[in-house]
């Protein structure tokens, strides 16, 4: 049996009370990801959910750093909480570890639903963890599970929230937060034995509870410091460890993070010189316009984010010729959507389709340049798409053609 001496519901509930604000953003930041990504058009997977299905809508284009923002959360602050969550588990372990397991038909429904909780979180802690680093050796489908596995913890989550909240309140009501902060380890003493979670026999602390509370934080607070930069770029970017697949940068203009790069999509100078040339349909018309040629269209330069599931994020200068003037070249003036297919022919991220408001959007473009030059193989040359709020996937590299329709 656990002796820990600073296990009890007053430190139980403080942890709670922390997953209790962090967690519903997490959760909300995630769902909005899914739409973000557009499912109404099958780009997020999984697309046939049943009943689970999220009401779609027309994602905006603005605030330009909507997904930067959105996602920034939902992976950043999905780490920092992680030793608030391990710190949790470890605080009610006497209770989960307890035998006989179950002693009344109660009991084994909420065993059941804490099953569902902790299992639920830590799947997707794993999977999420494992997909930031693009190590998918679970060998299914990650957008998959984790979207079925968000829904079992959702509703396991919901459930234990109802049924705990009145106690949580009365844990941290059992005790002064202030009081605890000053408590030194010689002083500190177990809660009242009148709750399964304090010990019978407590060993003697080797740690206050300021000095849980202040690991447990310093933990999080580091994750933070290990994590952040990847949103928030510039030089903290350099202390992004935990994102290292988003420190992969090019070279010289081009130096930002490469998720894909030509060489993977097998994308080659014979490759384009072969086939490329810009295509473009509209209803009943086929335009093809050469590097050239756009390059002697009016251009348009924009600093814009680009954002990743992943979590990472970078701001840059683009420029190139707005969207909504080559659908006109198309002769789709007003289109509802744009079909976007890429020079890289397998793949789950070889084409993309846009949103009406995202076609026409002013600083949509077909980005030709970046930061003053062209853009490079592995950041898409000759072209690709750039629009405001869109996930990095989106933003379809190495363009080959775009269709715009009306409906």
């Amino acid at each position: 049996m656990p002796r820990s001496p600073l296990r009890g519901p007053w430190l139980t509930s403080v942890f709670g009370l922390v997953l209790l604000v962090g967690l519903p953003l997490v959760i909300l930041t995630g769902l909005l990801s899914y739409i973000a990504y557009g499912p109404q058009f099958g780009q997020a997977l999984p697309v046939d959910v049943g009943w689970l299905r999220l009401p779609g809508f027309e994602w905006p284009t603005r605030p330009a750093w909507l997904y930067r923002l959105t996602q920034g959360v939902h992976v950043g602050l999905g780490l920092v909480l992680i030793p608030v969550v391990l710190a949790k588990l470890w605080s009610v372990a006497p209770k989960l570890l307890s035998w006989p397991p179950v002693r009344s038909v109660a009991e084994l429904l909420e065993r059941l639903s804490l099953l569902l909780l902790v299992g639920g979180v830590l799947f997707e802690i794993v999977t999420g963890v494992l997909n930031i680093q693009y190590d998918y050796i679970f060998g299914f489908s990650f957008y998959t599970a984790h979207y079925f596995g968000a829904w079992v913890f959702i509703g396991a989550f919901v459930v234990h929230v109802l049924v705990k909240v009145p106690r949580m309140v009365q844990g941290l009501r059992s005790r002064s937060l202030r009081a605890e902060l000053r408590t030194s380890r010689e002083e500190t003493r177990p809660e009242p034995l009148a709750d399964d979670l304090v010990a019978v026999a407590p060993a003697e602390p080797t740690l206050s509870r300021r000095g849980v509370l202040a690991l447990v934080g310093g933990g999080s607070v580091l994750v933070a410091a290990l994590t952040a930069g990847q949103s928030i770029g510039g030089f903290t970017r350099q202390a992004a460890f935990l994102l290292p697949r988003g420190r992969t940068n090019g070279e010289g203009p081009n130096a930002f993070p490469v998720n894909r790069t030509a060489a993977a999509a097998r994308i080659t100078a014979e490759v384009v010189d072969q086939r490329w040339g810009l295509v473009l349909l509209g209803e009943g018309r086929v335009v093809r316009i050469g590097l050239d040629d756009l390059r002697q269209m009016r251009q348009h330069a924009v600093r814009l984010p680009i954002a990743c599931v992943e979590g990472w994020s970078t701001t840059q200068l683009w420029s190139g010729v707005r969207l909504r003037e080559l659908a006109a070249v198309a002769g789709v003036s007003v289109p509802a959507q744009a079909h976007v297919r890429s020079l890289e022919r397998e793949g789950a991220f070889n084409q993309a389709m846009l949103q009406g408001n995202q076609v026409l959007d002013p600083d949509s473009l077909l980005a030709l340049r970046v930061n003053g030059a062209d853009l490079s193989w592995d950041h898409g040359y000759p072209a690709r798409i750039i629009v405001p709020a869109l996930p990095g996937v989106h933003n379809t590299k190495w363009v080959s053609s775009i269709e715009f329709r009306r409906s």
